[in-house]
C-alpha cells in the first residue's frame, strides 16, 4: 500500500512537471526580444550587440528554467553564443511582473558572414530532473550586417628624408645656388692708402692673384676699410674709404688682365669704410698676450667709458702698455678686409641623373656621387623602381639612418601604388626601418614603420608606431601624411572621434577625404560627413565612393530623396557598385522605392 502511494506521488509529480514545461513552451510564443543595433553592425572586426528578452507574466514555473540560445547563421555555418537563462527562483515576482534579462554579445567578424541572420530558439528545463522540452520554432531577430566601417581605405604613406637634410651623420645636398666666402686682407702703412708692391708679392697677394685668375663665378666682393686709433690714422676721415677703394681698383685691374669680359659686370662691389670704431681693436686685444689682464682692463675701462673717440685715444697714450699695443696691435688694424662670395660649382640635374643610373646599374661606384646627390637623383625620378635601385646602391656606401629610411619609404610607396609583391615589400621595409631606428630614433622611420606593419596585418604595432611618430617633431607635409595613415587605422580600430581628428589634419587627397567622411558617419556626425563627401565628389566626379558615403549619411538622417540622388551619382560614376548598394542594409528604408530599384537594377 505504501509503495502504491509512492508511485502515485511520482506520477503526479511527473504530470505536474510535464504540464509546467508544456505551459512554458506555449507561452514562449509571446516572449519579446529586442536587439540593438538592428541590423547588427561590424566595428573593429567584431560584431557587438545587446539583446533584451522579456517573458510573459506567469510563464516561469517554480523549479524551472526557460533558456534562449542565440545563433548567428551564415553560409551554412553558425556562431553559437552564450545561453540566456531565466531561472524561476531568481524571479520571485514573475507571477505579477514580466521577467527581463539584458545581455551583451560579441563575435569575431568574417567577410562571409554577410548575408546572415541572428536567430534564437527556446527550451524549457525542469531544474530537479533536468528534463528539457523544446526547442521552440526558430525565430529570426536580426537580419544581416551593416559593414560600413569596412569601407575604410587603408592608406600607406612612405615619408622620405629630404635630400637637403643635414645632421651629424647625414650630409645633404641642394641644387640651389650656394656661395662660399674667400677672405684676403691687405695691410697698409700708418696713415697711407697705397697698396705696396710687397703686399702684392706676399703670400696673401699671390693667393689673391691666383684666385682671380681662376675666374670663379663671383656674386659679391665686400671690402671693409679700417684704420687704427692713433692720430694720423684717425684725423684722415677718408683713409678707411680710400683703402677699400684701392683694393676695388686693384681687383678690377686683375679681372681686366685675366679677361673677365662680361663676367665683371655681374660682380657687385660693396665698400664698407669703418671710422672711429673700437670693435676690431677689442677683438685683437682679447687675443693679445703681450700684456697682462690688469693692463687689458685699464685699456677696456678707457674705451668702454665716457668721452669722444679722440679723448679715449689720447688717454691710451698715457698708459704704460701703449707702446706695446701700438707696435703689436695697431698695424693689423690698418687693413682692407676683402670677402669674396663665389658660387660653389655643382653638377647639373642631368649629370646627376645619368651618374645615378650608372651607379644603380653597378657600372660606377656609389661614391662617384655624394649621399646628398644620390638622394637628389632619387627625388628627381618619378619611377619608384628607379628610386629603389638608387637607394639600394646608396645604403651600401652611405649606410646612414636617412638612406635606410628612404629605401623603406620607396617599398611602402610601391605597396601604395600596387607595384610588385606587397608582403615582400613590407618585409624589406621593416628590415631597413629597424636599421634606421637602430642608428637614430627618428620620426620618419617610426611613421613609416606604421605603414609597413599595417601592410603586414599587424594593426596594433602599426598604430603604436605611427602614433609615436605624430608626437615627434616633423615637417608639416610629413605629419599630414602620417595622420592619414593614423586616421585609417583608427577607423579600423573603431576609434571614430580620434579618426575624425587625425583625418582633419591629414593630406588633402581623395582617400583621406573619403576616410574622414566615413569616420564622421561612424561617429554619428552625419551633417559634417555630408559636407566632406560632397566636397570630395565636387573635387573628383569619378570618385564614386564619395557619393556612396553621402548616400549613407543621408539615409541615416532619413533624407530619402538626397540619398537616392547620391546613389544614382555613385552608380553613374561606377556601375559595378550596383550589386553592393542593392544589398547594403544602410538603405533598407529605400529598397522599395522605384527610383532605388531603377538605379541598382
Amino acid at each position: 500500500m505504501r509503495n502504491l502511494r509512492f508511485v502515485i506521488i511520482l506520477l503526479a509529480s511527473a504530470a505536474f512537471s510535464g504540464c509546467a514545461l508544456n505551459s512554458m513552451m506555449k507561452m514562449a510564443k509571446d516572449q519579446k526580444l529586442e536587439v540593438a543595433p538592428k541590423p547588427l553592425e561590424v566595428h573593429s572586426d567584431t560584431v557587438k550587440f545587446e539583446m533584451s528578452a522579456t517573458l510573459p507574466v506567469k510563464m516561469l514555473k517554480k523549479d524551472h528554467t526557460y533558456a534562449i540560445d542565440p545563433v548567428y547563421e551564415f553560409a551554412n555555418k553558425e556562431v553559437r553564443m552564450a545561453r540566456v537563462e531565466f531561472v524561476a527562483n531568481e524571479f520571485p515576482n514573475s507571477d505579477s511582473q514580466q521577467p527581463r534579462v539584458v545581455k551583451e554579445f560579441q563575435f569575431p567578424y568574417e567577410e562571409i558572414m554577410n548575408p546572415g541572420k541572428l536567430t534564437i530558439v527556446g527550451y524549457g528545463i525542469n531544474n530537479k530532473n533536468d528534463k528539457q522540452k523544446g526547442p521552440t520554432p526558430k525565430l529570426e531577430v536580426a537580419k544581416g550586417l551593416i559593414t560600413t566601417s569596412k569601407l575604410v581605405v587603408p592608406t600607406y604613406y612612405g615619408a622620405y628624408v629630404s635630400y637637403d637634410y643635414e645632421d651629424e651623420t647625414v650630409d645633404g645636398w641642394t641644387p640651389e645656388e650656394e656661395l662660399e666666402p674667400t677672405n684676403v686682407n691687405f695691410y697698409f702703412l700708418q696713415g697711407s692708402s697705397v697698396l705696396r708692391p710687397s703686399e702684392k708679392r706676399s703670400d696673401r697677394g699671390e693667393y689673391f692673384k691666383a684666385f682671380v685668375a681662376e675666374k670663379n663665378v663671383t656674386r659679391t666682393v665686400t671690402i671693409t676699410g679700417t684704420h687704427s686709433p692713433e692720430g694720423p690714422e684717425r684725423i684722415n676721415s677718408n683713409l678707411s674709404e680710400n683703402r677699400a677703394k684701392v683694393i676695388e681698383d686693384y681687383y678690377r685691374m686683375m679681372m681686366k688682365r685675366y679677361d673677365y669680359k662680361g663676367m665683371a659686370d655681374s660682380i657687385r662691389f660693396v665698400l664698407k669704410p669703418v671710422v672711429e670704431d673700437w670693435s676690431d681693436f677689442k677683438k685683437a686685444l682679447e687675443q693679445y698676450d703681450g700684456i697682462d689682464q690688469a693692463a687689458k682692463n685699464e685699456i677696456l675701462t678707457i674705451i668702454n667709458g665716457p668721452g669722444t673717440f679722440e679723448e679715449k685715444e689720447d688717454a691710451l697714450h698715457k698708459l704704460s702698455s701703449y707702446r706695446k699695443i701700438f707696435r703689436d696691435i695697431y698695424p693689423d688694424l690698418r687693413t682692407a678686409q676683402t670677402e669674396i662670395l663665389t658660387v660653389i660649382p655643382k653638377r647639373t640635374d642631368a649629370e646627376i641623373s645619368v651618374l645615378a643610373r650608372q651607379i644603380a646599374a653597378g657600372n660606377l661606384p656609389a661614391d662617384t656621387l655624394s649621399y646628398g646627390e644620390l638622394a637628389y637623383a632619387a627625388h628627381l625620378t618619378p619611377s619608384l623602381k628607379e628610386k629603389a635601385a638608387i637607394y639600394e646602391a646608396t645604403v651600401k656606401t652611405y649606410s646612414n639612418w636617412a638612406s635606410h629610411n628612404n629605401l623603406a619609404a620607396v617599398y611602402i610607396n610601391m605597396i601604395k601604388d600596387g607595384i610588385g609583391n606587397a608582403n615582400s615589400h613590407a618585409e624589406k621595409a621593416v628590415t631597413h626601418l629597424e636599421i634606421s631606428l637602430n642608428k637614430k630614433k627618428n620620426a620618419y622611420a617610426m611613421g613609416n614603420m606604421g605603414s609597413a606593419e599595417l601592410a603586414m596585418g599587424n594593426a596594433q604595432k602599426a598604430y603604436a608606431a605611427v602614433s609615436d611618430a605624430t608626437g615627434m617633431d616633423l615637417p608639416s607635409k610629413t605629419l599630414y601624411g602620417f595622420n592619414g595613415t593614423k586616421g585609417a587605422m583608427e577607423i579600423m580600430m573603431a576609434k571614430y572621434p580620434e579618426a575624425v581628428k587625425s583625418l582633419s589634419s591629414a593630406m588633402d587627397d581623395n582617400d583621406n577625404l573619403f576616410n574622414k567622411g566615413l569616420a564622421q558617419v561612424l561617429a554619428k556626425e552625419y551633417e559634417n560627413a555630408l559636407v566632406t563627401f560632397n566636397e570630395l565628389f565636387e573635387k573628383d566626379k569619378d570618385y564614386a565612393m564619395a557619393a556612396y558615403g553621402a548616400a549613407i549619411a543621408d539615409a541615416r538622417l532619413g533624407k530619402k530623396d538626397p540619398a537616392i540622388g547620391s546613389i544614382i551619382d555613385a552608380v553613374e560614376a561606377d556601375p559595378s557598385l550596383k550589386g553592393k548598394i542593392s544589398t547594403d542594409l544602410e538603405f533598407n528604408a529605400l529598397m522599395d522605392d522605384s527610383r532605388f530599384i531603377d538605379a541598382v537594377k
